[in-house]
């Protein structure tokens, strides 16, 4: 399964999905729900996810060689507490993560700030991501244009703190999801709220 709105599309124009497989899978199994389900992509938004296409090699190999710097610099800052990328050698999957993804980390970073206690963590990473200018404040991912979020007030909002901690996901995470915009305009967005954490 693959969501078209996110990589395929690659500029958040269109909802649409995929479900990619054998004849026995997609037609026989998913096949009767698929039909009657209401699940059928419209004509424009197919033809938008097919445009993506045509470029989304070079966008994903240039968005996961600009992850990979960001990533590299965020490891290096102060206030960064750790910074969860499988490009970074770091990483404790890192090489499966090579070997799986041609070499490529992709473009989704995610981040813990510094910060003691849940509340001083949840807050230094509003600070961040509010302090961003450049970033588009959004829990989607996938576009040319570099989002961020706060996952455990959006993608993980629903679960208890038990279970985003049993996820990973603190009050001190981020989630950057890296565009194509200049590297050098993104470390400076970042910097503006971690360069001002106490």
């Amino acid at each position: 399964m693959h969501s078209g709105t996110k990589f395929l599309d690659g500029q958040g124009r269109v909802m649409a999905g995929a479900v990619c497989g054998t004849v026995a899978l997609v037609d026989k199994v998913m096949g009767t729900f698929l039909r009657s389900g209401g699940l059928n992509v419209a004509p424009f938004n197919a033809w938008v996810v097919m445009k993506g296409l045509e470029t989304l090699s070079i966008r994903v190999k240039a968005q996961s060689i600009a992850a990979l710097e960001l990533a590299t610099w965020l490891e290096a800052h102060p206030k960064v507490a750790r910074v969860h990328y499988p490009g970074l050698k770091s990483h404790p999957q890192h090489e499966l993560a090579m070997r799986q993804q041609n070499g490529m980390g992709g473009a989704v970073i995610a981040f813990n700030v510094v910060g003691e206690g849940a509340e001083q963590l949840r807050a230094n990473a509003f600070h961040v991501v509010d302090s961003t200018r450049v970033c588009s404040i959004t829990a989607n991912l996938g576009d040319v244009k570099t989002t961020i979020t706060h996952p455990a007030s959006t993608s993980h909002g629903r679960l208890t703190e038990d279970q985003r901690q049993a996820a990973g996901v603190g009050q001190g995470l981020i989630r950057v999801s890296v565009g194509l915009e200049h590297l050098g305009d993104l470390k400076a967005d970042l910097s503006r709220g971690l360069d001002t954490l106490k």
